[in-house]
């Protein structure tokens, strides 16, 4: 793992430090970069999804900050809009964001279909537009955001570890993401390569919102149709809902019921320390963050993504679309030090706060 986690760290470096050329992309994406270049005064825009996951807020957005001001020489401007879960208010801010004529779009979809529309007002307006972590439809430019079959394949592949025996004569329960999101679909299809043939899957659910209390509600719902002694493990897609998965497990008097996750939250991990949650994926933001901070200034400038995005992703609406996909991580309690401690994301002291020393010393994470 700890391979795993230097080799990570050196492609976000390789990425990072890639230079950016000067002749405008070919084919589908000719026209993407607008008809001027500009220099370093440019203003990007950046609109996340939803602020009850804990990365948008304290990862996502700041990172991007950051890069785009240190590839700017301080002079490029993140003008920021979060949605809050609501795709109505994103299609209202991307309508803002053309207005207030941004040189280019960082969008995070809360509707990967209902945003189409937005994108391509601001493509006929001359913005270029960056799908970051899920891939929006409509005429976008460029797209990064990790490999999402294998996220599912690792939590599957995570589960059936954890499972051992077990797999063979109960059944799980998957807590997928939320239909609106590309992203879920993909995790579902990667888990289900893994999990097919292997466990017998009682209750499936795609879970409005991705709310951790939608997940508790189908939870509570799989404890009551399947029978307590009948499930031996639960493939959730994230951590949020994770965490209502095992508060519905904990008030059944389930115990040792492995769950997986994603995102590598403070709470996840916690979770992961005391052996309440098995795993969670763990994707290192600086390096996605870093990547669409690149492709945004880039097409800002009217510059090429050549050096940067080295592979072709089709959405279901543009072909051949730019795109950078970053590597992930099985984070479990045997890998903490090496992944989400040594890239800075988390501190030892705030793992181990409070009540969680304990569990903390118990694993020897110090």
């Amino acid at each position: 793992m700890r391979r795993a986690a230097v080799a990570v760290a050196a492609g976000a470096m390789a990425v990072s430090l890639a230079a950016c050329g000067s002749a405008k992309e070919s084919g589908d994406n000719a026209d993407s970069t607008g008809s001027a270049k500009k220099g370093d005064d440019i203003k990007v825009g950046l609109l996340l999804p939803e602020n009850a996951t804990a990365r948008y807020e304290k990862f996502d957005r700041v990172l991007i900050e950051k890069k785009v001001k240190e590839l700017t020489g301080g002079k490029g401007e993140v003008v920021y809009a979060n949605a809050k879960q609501d795709a109505s208010t994103q299609n209202q801010q991307v309508d803002t964001m053309v207005t207030n004529k941004v040189d280019v779009l960082i969008v995070d979809a809360v509707d990967s279909k209902a945003i189409a529309g937005s994108v391509k007002k601001a493509k006929d307006a001359g913005i270029p537009v960056v799908a970051y972590d899920r891939l929006a439809e409509g005429p976008i430019d460029a797209y990064t955001s990790f490999d999402n079959v294998t996220v599912g394949k690792t939590q599957g592949e995570a589960l059936l570890k954890a499972l051992g025996d077990k797999a063979k004569d109960g059944q799980i329960v998957m807590m997928n993401g939320s239909s609106t999101d590309p992203n879920a679909a993909q995790f579902k299809q990667g888990a289900h390569e893994v999990l097919d043939g292997k466990v017998k899957v009682g209750r499936e659910y795609d879970t409005k919102e991705w709310k951790p209390e939608n997940a508790n509600a189908n939870m509570e719902g799989a404890i009551s149709a399947l029978g307590k002694d009948k499930i031996v493990g639960v493939y959730s897609a994230n951590d949020g809902m994770a965490g209502g998965i095992i508060t519905a497990l904990k008030a059944a008097g389930l115990k040792d019921i492995p769950v997986t996750g994603q995102d590598a939250e403070l709470s996840g991990v916690q979770r992961i320390v005391t052996g309440e949650q098995y795993m969670s994926v763990y994707k290192p933001y600086p390096q996605e963050a870093d990547v669409a901070a690149e492709m945004a200034v880039a097409l800002a400038q009217g510059k090429s993504l050549d050096s940067i995005a080295k592979d072709k992703v089709d959405s279901p609406t543009t072909k051949a679309i730019p795109s950078v996909l970053v590597p992930v991580v099985s984070l479990t309690k045997d890998n903490i030090n090496d992944t989400v401690i040594k890239d800075g994301i988390y501190t030892v002291n705030e793992i181990c706060a409070g009540k969680y020393k304990a569990a903390c010393d118990k694993i020897g994470l110090k």
